[in-house]
């Protein structure tokens, strides 16, 4: 392994070393090309080398130097060609004849070699075949053979009575050396005979010429008869190289003389109008300077009037090796893997071998082929520097390139040079080093992994750089006891880890590593040494598997022991498998043979061998094919039938046995055949393969005759048919008149052609030779065929379209034509026929832009890669929503690849497909494409709006509705709006939120017997639809029961609310008597003290009542578009006595709340309708307006969740609630009108209940286990709060429980106190509201508790707020103690 570290001065500086090499020009000027020789001539092989200094040439034959020195036949010329003189050849001595090499040698720089030249030495003259004596007749063509090896060909002459032969158009020799004599003339006769130059070119000192037999040729006259056509010399299939002449002989003979013409793969050729191509004299086509498309196969077709006979050949051109892509030089440092790149192409494809320095690269583990014919050397060393040469070879010849390898010293940077010359591993083109310190060894270089074939390193960073953020590393390997070391280098600055790849298992690698920095590399860590794990090794495949046909039933397979394998061989398994079928059979096989029988005659079976040792079974073989021998057929021939010609022939047809019983190539038919009389002597007869007919004549008129067949293979006859028989005729037919009419006649017209059809004559005694079939358009005259007496159909083709044609048919004989029968018929109109379909676009896709707009995209494959439309092809895109029930599509054409389909419907999935058409070709319609349109405002109302009263509850209605038929998307709720003026403006109307999509909702506390319209609005997650139209509703009238709504008994002051203890079911008032005698006696303690307070509670509402009324009439004033709903009437004041004992009992509620209540309730209000409103006295006159409570019961309540998440955020003033009760039949308490001024009142209230504008919750509270029933959350509105617009008249206070509730949400004590009010108004136009607190119904309180409830003002600041906190609190406690006390 080599040291590095060399040019390095103390201190880590580095001394510039040697400068770059530069490569030499090194190249061949002249290679040696293949040369044809005679004995006894000289030749030259040429060769010159460039290079400074000049080369020094040596010369290879056959693989092996040539010692010029002492040869005295063989010289080497000053330019470095070589001579030879006097050229040796004989029958056991060719000395000269061999393939030739010239090597160029420059000392301390390489060698290079020439391609390969091969000399060719013609042998003695032998004649393959002589010419024969024959005969010619005048205008016909003669051959005459003079055969030899093709190496003579070009020393053939020839005489005719002993005088050279001039040679012309008419008189040609072929390249075999065979004369042509075209176009017979009396002067062609004579005595020909072919002569070869033996010892070359006369004048050349060579041996005498050797001389043929000679044939007589006779030249006959025309005779009168004609004679057969058949062929002299036909074509034989041809191998030429591109760039030569090709000559296709093809002579014909017969009367009349034949006419020769040429057709290639189907095609016709016209040599008279084509450079290329020439006739020569006997009909020989000859093709000059033939390309790669020249090849093919050719037909020769002989003519001459009377009958045509065809010959065909292959003409196979084949292509020297040519470079596409030659190897570059190369720079490189030690270690690093390099690849030289070599692409070539010929015909055949080419070998490739690469030379270095003259001698062959054997491939082994660091010399490697890759990419069929790139030279890969991994880990370079100093002695692989040289010239590297790729040598590309086919049958035809062959061509050398080459390049030059320098490895520089490590501080020489490689020049840039063309990426492909370097491997990934080792393209880092080093930057020119500068002066400065070397990093230091890495540190703790580990093997973290180590696998069969690869190992990962990690280290760490150089002592000298312990951050080494900008070091990149290589790591060097070598297998152990190898001196070639390879490097991987790092893919980024500051990695520290490097995994080598395809390694050998079980093997020692030396591992170091080196860091770079900007001025060079640094030290080399020390060696680490690593062995790869072992793999467990299954056997290779077993080489040299051959088979081969032992009988017509068995094939014998031998093979040879598998290279590879860990562990000895146990078994082999060998498969086979008819060809042509897929069921594969195996047998367990222990030696290197079997012979497996039992196999189907004369039939292909392909064989494999699996090698198995203790790990399994190991790589299969490759297949290799054998067919078993032939046999002589198993079955006889099918079909025999027998047909009496006339009295002395029978025609035999027969056809050849079952494929599966032929048991080989069927070479011919053995036909055998006797009279049936007695048994006379058998006749037989021999026919080709090909035939199936056979005519057999001269036999006896008025004899039975037997007949049988038998198919033969050239393993023997198999068996023959059973005997068959027929009897000639007694006499022969009538000829002597001309035949009758056929019997009948058909004719069925297609669009070109008309079908017709017949039968004989009735009268079988005439002879019929044929039938002559008429056709013309209105005549029948105008074309006739002839057709074979045995034909009984056929088609006239080539007719027009639409065309009236007459036929006619007619039998005739040798006498002549018989009496014609006629028909008509009209072809049939033309017709397009479907041209073949365009391929449908592919890739379609669909892009959702809006609510009613969707992009379609596709891609064209019969468009070029760039898919650009040049043509006038146009696309079809077609539509439909998805619903199964809907097959109609819409449609739309384009002439781009995209489409934007508009008009769709809104949150409507569609499906789009797409095709092309051009001209009259459309291709199907491609894949579909699905897209889901966006969803969009609803365009349609609610349908279908209908208003019920509630059963059992007059001031209950139920509004039913359906869905608006275009949602345009899924629809998130509805908003109904109701009035009882259908003229009002709508922000008049009150407003009633369905959250989700149901269908029915409940709206209660209406006014009795009252006209009320109704609008239903509904929306999605895109905004609100249109209004539905409004539907007229009136209230029943009052049935005067308080449980359906009507007014309520004055509550006496003697009335208690149910005490915290007793629960009752539904939370109706129990007696107070039953539950709180303990509590009297208690507090009868302290009634002194009580009766005080009573006085001054009892003045104080007094004092409000009036106030009250004077502020109710203002309102109407200041608010004049609120309406009013029902009597405002005054409640009796409150006995305070049972308040102080509610407020004892809980004063103030903490118990943990689940559900604390939502105080921003969305309301689906436009934007601009929310205005802020000051915290005026309005504000106190709506919240009093809206703590309205009606009569409230559990069915007429909605969900919680149909509650939320519906309105735009409106936020309401209740910010902690007491428990909701669940309410059924029992009076709802009203609100007394509450004094505008604070009240001494206001002592007594609970503070949670002042600052909340809420009430206390009923000391009857529910378990948190109890169901709690649901609420509405209604927007407080001036139709709810006041129905009817009348001061309300003076007088004692009464209680109406006709006033609308607006049930809330569902609410259980908070655990929170919150001492702010949150209020929002809802604007109408730009009009200010005042701030509409919620209310929250709880179980019914007594209406002292109401009262001091809302007497209080609620429009407090937060300063005050607090101080009415901390006052309230003190008087609980006070009230507490006197109670206890």
């Amino acid at each position: 392994m080599r040291k590095r570290g060399r040019g390095r001065e103390r201190g880590g500086e580095r001394i510039p070393r040697s400068s770059v090499r530069t490569f030499t020009p090194f190249y061949f000027l002249v290679e040696p090309v293949d040369t044809l020789s005679v004995r006894g001539s000289s030749v030259i092989l040429n060769c010159s080398a460039y290079s400074e200094p000049s080369p020094k040439i040596e010369w290879k034959k056959d693989g092996t130097f040539l010692n010029l020195v002492s040869d005295d036949r063989r010289q080497l010329l000053p330019d470095g060609s070589l001579f030879i003189s006097n050229v040796v050849h004989s029958k056991h001595n060719k000395p000269d004849e061999g393939y030739y090499q010239c090597v160029a040698t420059v000392e301390s720089l390489g060698t290079i070699v020439s391609r390969t030249a091969k000399l060719t030495v013609a042998g003695l003259p032998r004649f393959a075949s002589q010419p024969e004596p024959s005969s010619v007749y005048a205008g016909n063509s003669a051959v005459l053979n003079c055969e030899v090896s093709v190496d003579l060909v070009p020393f053939v002459r020839w005489e005719q009575n002993r005088q050279p032969l001039p040679l012309d158009d008419r008189v040609i020799k072929l390249p075999s050396g065979t004369l042509v004599v075209s176009n017979a003339t009396e002067g062609d006769g004579g005595l020909y005979r072919c002569t070869v130059e033996s010892g070359g070119a006369p004048g050349e000192g060579g041996g005498p010429p050797k001389y043929s037999d000679e044939a007589e040729l006779k030249v006959l006259p025309d005779p009168e008869f004609t004679s057969n056509l058949v062929f002299l010399k036909q074509p034989s299939s041809l191998v030429r190289v591109l760039g030569q002449n090709a000559v296709l002989p093809c002579v014909a003979s017969g009367l009349p003389p034949p006419a020769i013409r040429w057709m290639k793969n189907e095609k016709a050729l016209d040599p008279e109008s084509s450079e290329k191509l020439a006739l020569l004299a006997g009909g020989s086509l000859e093709i000059s300077d033939v390309t790669e498309d020249d090849a093919g196969t050719y037909f020769c077709i002989a003519d001459n009037g009377n009958e045509t006979v065809e010959a065909q050949a292959e003409l196979t051109v084949q292509v020297q090796p040519e470079f596409l892509k030659q190897p570059t030089n190369i720079y490189a440092h030690e270690s690093m893997d390099i690849v030289f790149e070599c692409e070539v192409t010929g015909k055949p494809t080419p070998t490739v071998k690469w030379v270095k320095n003259g001698d062959v690269v054997i491939p082994s583990d660091y010399f490697k082929i890759v990419k069929e014919h790139n030279l890969q050397v991994l880990g370079l060393v100093k002695s692989d520097e040289g010239f590297y040469q790729c040598i590309a070879e086919n049958d035809v010849g062959n061509v050398q390139a080459g390049a030059q390898l320098i490895i520089l010293e490590h501080d020489v940077a490689i020049p840039t040079l063309p990426p492909t010359s370097l491997t990934s591993a080792t393209t880092d083109h080093l930057a020119p080093a500068t002066t400065g310190p070397l990093p230091s060894a890495p540190r703790d270089v580990v093997a973290s992994l180590v696998s069969t074939r690869f190992i990962k390193l990690t280290w760490r960073t150089p002592a000298s750089d312990p951050h080494g953020d900008n070091l990149t590393y290589s790591v060097f390997y070598t297998k152990e006891g190898i001196v070639r070391e390879r490097v991987e280098n790092t893919s980024r600055p500051g990695e520290m880890q490097v995994t080598i790849q395809n390694l050998m298992p079980a093997t020692v690698y030396i591992f170091r590593v080196m860091a770079q920095n900007k001025h060079g590399s640094g030290e080399s860590s020390a060696p680490l040494r690593v062995e790869t794990q072992p793999e467990v090794q299954l056997p290779g495949p077993a080489p040299n598997i051959r088979a081969h046909a032992a009988s017509p039933t068995s094939i014998t397979v031998t093979w040879e022991t598998p290279l590879s394998g860990n562990g000895e061989i146990q078994n082999y398994k060998l498969y086979y498998m008819e060809k042509g079928t897929d069921k594969e059979q195996d047998v367990d096989v222990s030696s290197h043979s079997h012979t497996v029988n039992g196999l189907k005659k004369y039939t292909e079976y392909s064989f494999r061998v699996v090698a198995y040792n203790k790990h399994g079974p190991g790589v299969s073989t490759q297949d290799v094919a054998v067919r078993t021998l032939s046999d002589v057929p198993s079955a006889a021939p099918q079909n025999l039938s027998l047909e009496v010609r006339n009295s002395k022939s029978i025609v035999i047809h027969w056809q050849p046995p079952p494929p599966a019983t032929q048991n080989g190539q069927i070479t011919g038919y053995k036909i055998r055949y006797r009279k049936a009389s007695r048994k006379s002597d058998v006749t037989e007869t021999l026919v080709p393969g090909t035939q199936l007919s056979q005519l057999i004549e001269g036999l006896d008129r008025g004899t039975e005759y037997n007949f049988r067949v038998a198919a033969l293979t050239i393993n023997g006859t198999g068996p023959a048919t059973d005997w068959l028989s027929a009897e000639t005729f007694e006499s022969d037919l009538d000829e002597t008149r001309v035949p009758e009419v056929p019997s009948s006649l058909h004719v069925r017209p297609l669009v070109t052609s008309i079908v017709v059809s017949w039968t004989p004559p009735e009268n079988q005694n005439i002879v019929v030779r044929g039938y002559a079939i008429g056709y013309g358009i209105g005549s029948p005259h105008a074309q006739t065929i002839k057709v074979d007496y045995k034909q009984r159909y056929y088609t006239i083709e080539n007719l027009d379209p639409s065309s009236h044609y007459v036929i006619t048919l007619k039998a005739f004989n040798n006498v002549g034509e018989g009496i014609p029968l006629y028909e008509s018929a009209v072809t049939r109109p033309h017709t397009v026929p479907d041209p073949t379909p365009m391929m449908p676009p592919v890739g379609v896709q669909a892009s959702i832009l809006s609510h009613d707009t969707i992009r379609i995209t596709w891609a064209d494959n019969s468009l070029p890669k760039h898919q650009k439309i040049t043509d006038s092809r146009y696309y079809t895109v077609r539509w439909k929503t998805n619903i199964p029930a809907n097959t109609k599509y819409k449609n739309a054409n384009a002439t781009t690849l995209s489409y934007l389909v508009t008009g769709l419907k809104a949150n409507t999935l569609y499906e789009f497909s797409v095709m092309v058409t051009k001209g009259r070709r459309s291709s199907t319609w491609s894949m579909t494409a699905h897209g889901t349109t966006f969803e969009f405002v609803p365009t349609s109302p609610p349908k279908d709006v209908t208003v019920v009263s509630k059963e059992g509850k007059p001031r209950t209605i139920i509004v039913n509705w359906q869905p608006p038929s275009e949602a345009n998307g899924k629809i998130t709720g509805y908003i109904i709006y109701y009035s009882t003026d259908v003229n009002a403006e709508i922000h008049d109307w009150v407003i009633e939120p369905v959250v989700g999509n149901r269908l029915t909702h409940q709206i209660q506390e209406l006014t009795l017997d009252t006209p009320y319209y109704f609008k239903i609005q509904a929306r999605n997650s895109k905004g609100m639809g249109p209004m539905s139209e409004a539907v007229q509703f009136r209230t029943p009238k009052a049935s005067g029961s308080a449980g359906k709504g009507s007014r309520l008994p004055d509550l006496g002051s003697d009335y208690k609310p149910p005490m915290s203890g007793s629960n009752s079911p539904h939370g109706s008032p129990t007696s107070p008597l039953d539950s709180s005698m303990l509590l009297v006696i208690i507090v009868s303690v302290g009634v002194v003290t009580i009766v005080v307070v009573v006085v001054i509670a009892v003045f104080c509402t007094r004092r409000t009542t009036s106030h009250q009324k004077k502020k109710r009439a203002a309102c109407k004033s200041v608010n004049g578009s609120h309406k009013y709903k029902g009597n405002s009437k005054d409640v009796k004041p409150p006995d305070l006595w049972i308040h102080h004992e509610r407020l004892e009992l809980k004063p103030i509620d903490k118990s943990p709340d689940p559900n604390p209540i939502m105080t921003d309730t969305p309301i689906p209000r436009n934007s601009q309708d929310i205005t802020p409103v000051d915290n005026s006295m309005d504000s106190n006159i709506h919240q009093r307006r809206n703590s309205y409570r009606g009569h409230e019961s559990e069915d007429s309540m909605s969900t919680l969740a149909g509650r939320r998440g519906m309105r735009p955020k409106m936020m309401m003033p209740f910010d902690s609630q007491p428990p909701q009760q669940s309410v059924r039949n029992t009076p709802s308490t009203d609100t007394m009108p509450a004094s505008s001024s604070q009240t001494c009142c206001t002592d007594h209230q609970d503070p949670e209940g002042a600052t909340s504008s809420s009430y206390l919750a009923s000391s009857q509270e529910e378990d948190s286990g109890q169901s709690l029933p649901t609420a509405h959350v209604r927007p407080s509105h001036p139709l709810k709060s006041f129905a009817v617009p009348a001061i309300p008249p003076p007088g004692p206070p009464t209680y109406d429980p006709a006033l609308p509730s607006t049930p809330l949400l569902s609410q259980q004590a908070l655990n929170h106190h919150i001492h702010s009010v949150k209020t929002a108004s809802i604007g109408t136009l730009g009009r200010s509201r005042p701030p509409m607190p919620v209310v929250v119904p709880s179980a019914p309180e007594v209406q002292e508790t109401t009262r001091m409830l809302e007497d209080s003002e609620s429009s407090y600041e937060p300063d005050e707020l607090t101080k009415e906190m901390a006052h309230l609190e003190g008087l609980m406690k006070d009230l507490n103690a006197i109670t206890t006390a």
